[in-house]
């Protein structure tokens, strides 16, 4: 029987973002040998596929063949979807759900700035500016464990420093603090801490500061926690608000649960329709997988590297713990020497 493959075509249109030249398949492959072989008539496409390892090349078929949707949790794939200079509403929708206020995201700022002393500061997923000058920073973590409290804080403070900077930069004597607007962290954990599946039911928490006097003093960062393994245990209600609709999306890659969202909330077929279209743009999915695993290998190296020093660090405090308690026994025994040696002399 001979191979049943599917024409490849150049595509010639800038819609997308897309460039002139690059190939794009005019049907969708049915079989892992026709995605394998479209994908050898082009050398640069065979090639980023082979780079990918077998789990991600498994999840790159699934997606040509229809199969599956793609996952929206890792960076590139989210900000194709999400991105305001792609789609100036979609971004600012989702925010504005998971916020509880209507708000605009303008557009993205470089996710790496300096400081007025030059110091670099931290690189974030995706950062945005909003109508009134607030900053927010959106994170999709992909284990809890590696972005814990500690680091939430700081990459808080590196929003107020970024927007103190720009802000008196531009201002200069004019300056003022009132002029420094809310800073938002917002972190999406795909698989969340422990400490969140202690609190049942509630996927997602909102902090700020309080002061236990009841003062009231509005400070400018908050805090948004959403931890979407616990939103994938339990069913979502159809008379939910949007944000239900946003997080269904992220975390369905099975097309026949997409179907379902759809009608329930059919204005995200627009979405899911733009995800179809990408299946005939091989090259523009491939970059996108291949930075999606270089950015996994990066953070999964960089955690080891923590995990290490860490480690380094507890066995050198536990080795100074031992010496110290050596050097009490020590001490100890040499001062009952001491007692007895004196009791010798006076006897």
């Amino acid at each position: 029987m001979a191979e049943k493959t599917s024409a490849v075509n150049t595509y010639t249109s800038p819609a997308f973002g897309m460039q002139p030249g690059i190939p794009v398949w005019e049907t969708v492959p049915e079989t892992d040998e026709q995605v394998v072989y479209l994908l050898k008539k082009s050398p640069l496409l065979y090639g980023s596929y082979q780079s990918l390892d077998a789990e991600w090349q498994r999840r790159f078929l699934d997606f040509c063949q229809g199969k599956k949707s793609l996952p929206l949790t890792y960076d590139p794939f989210f900000k194709r979807i999400f991105h305001p200079d792609i789609h100036p509403d979609r971004l600012s929708r989702l925010v504005s759900s998971i916020l509880g206020i209507n708000v605009r995201v303008l557009h993205v700022l470089p996710n790496e700035d300096t400081m007025m002393d030059g110091a670099s500061l931290l690189i974030m997923d995706l950062l945005g500016e909003l109508e009134d000058g607030s900053l927010i920073d959106i994170e999709i973590q992909k284990q809890g464990y590696a972005f814990p409290a500690e680091r939430i804080s700081c990459y808080s403070a590196d929003l107020v420093m970024r927007q103190y900077a720009r802000v008196r930069g531009i201002k200069g004597r004019a300056f003022t603090y009132q002029d420094i607007r809310k800073v938002y962290v917002i972190v999406l954990f795909e698989k969340s801490p422990g400490i969140f599946h202690k609190i049942r039911y509630a996927y997602l928490h909102h902090g700020k500061t309080r002061f236990d006097t009841g003062l009231e003093m509005e400070l400018l960062q908050e805090y948004f926690f959403i931890a979407l393994d616990v939103f994938r245990k339990f069913p979502y209600p159809k008379d939910k608000d949007e944000l239900t609709a946003w997080l269904s999306l992220l975390v369905t890659e099975n097309l026949e649960e997409a179907k379902r969202l759809i009608q329930d909330y059919p204005w995200l077929q627009e979405i899911y329709e733009e995800i179809a279209m990408l299946r005939h743009r091989p090259e523009e999915v491939l970059g996108m997988f291949s930075e999606a695993l270089r950015i996994l290998d990066h953070n999964t190296v960089k955690y080891m590297i923590e995990e290490l020093q860490k480690q380094l660090e507890d066995e050198k405090a536990a080795a100074i713990r031992e010496k110290a308690a050596v050097i009490k026994e020590k001490d100890a025994e040499i001062a009952e020497l001491k007692k007895q040696l004196e009791a010798v002399r006076q006897g």
